[in-house]
């Protein structure tokens, strides 16, 4: 790669770090448990992860960056994931392996007790957000962009791990509509799709429940690979703000799970 182009792409790359996370940078700070059995035997089912789960996930760190606080609480009596940003960003992220043909049914939930006034997720200096539950698939990198195909290299040289084919976010903005889809504004390998905006819902507990291939063909315009890996993250470091927020279960319910619960009712 040329120097110069190289040395101009070192910024960028550090603001991708959150999207390299979730294939496991060899270079990040890591602590947490590995894949589990139940989570290989999901594959056309459905699995859970409570906060009690997610507090055993892998906490990701980014150099130069401090770090998110994660920790199970209890929260308007239900457990929860507890996130305080300092000006600060960090991720707990989850490895696994659900092939394309068995992707259905994401649900999730948190609590936002208010947001981030500064926050634009459509700009680069204030791409901050309260919660971001992220998904990474993988696909065919022979699509990237020279520009993606050359951070995808960057990314391999500085962490021993090439970019994510694609990362998908589900976000609260401040401003855009529910269902928008905000692209990273510096590359298009990252998009986040808008599940809430606004204040009117703060400081309640919500639930989501999302079709996971129809939100990633929305984003991209074309059917996922398998999804390789799930996170969590809450950042403040933009804006130079603090935030906090809550979340709660996680489920991925397969195809077939959600066929015969919809048979049931």
């Amino acid at each position: 790669m040329n120097a110069l182009r190289r040395s101009s792409l070192i910024p960028l790359a550090w603001t991708l770090l959150a999207a390299w996370a979730l294939v496991g940078c060899s270079s990040l700070g890591r602590t947490g448990s590995g894949l589990s059995q139940t989570d290989r035997e999901a594959h056309g089912g459905h699995v859970t992860w409570t906060p009690a789960d997610q507090a055993h996930w892998t906490s990701v760190h980014f150099p130069g960056k401090r770090p998110t606080q994660f920790k199970l609480v209890r929260h308007e009596l239900r457990p929860g994931t507890q996130a305080d940003a300092a000006q600060s960003v960090s991720m707990l992220r989850h490895k696994l392996h659900v092939p394309a043909e068995q992707l259905g049914t994401l649900k999730f939930s948190w609590l936002v007790p208010e947001l981030i006034a500064e926050a634009d997720m459509g700009l680069r200096h204030a791409d901050d957000s309260p919660v971001r539950v992220v998904l990474a698939f993988e696909g065919d990198r022979r699509q990237f962009s020279a520009r993606d195909a050359m951070l995808s290299e960057l990314s391999l040289a500085l962490t021993g791990e090439p970019l994510p084919y694609a990362t998908l976010m589900y976000v609260w903005c401040n401003h855009r509509p529910v269902g928008s889809v905000i692209a990273n504004p510096r590359t298009g390998r990252i998009q986040k799709i808008v599940v809430e905006s606004g204040a009117d819902r703060t400081q309640r507990w919500l639930e989501y429940e999302r079709d996971v291939r129809a939100d990633f063909r929305q984003a991209y315009g074309e059917d996922p690979g398998a999804l390789v890996a799930i996170g969590l993250m809450t950042d403040s470091d933009n804006t130079q703000t603090t935030t906090r927020a809550w979340y709660g279960d996680i489920q991925l319910i397969g195809p077939q799970a959600a066929s015969h619960a919809l048979r049931k009712k």
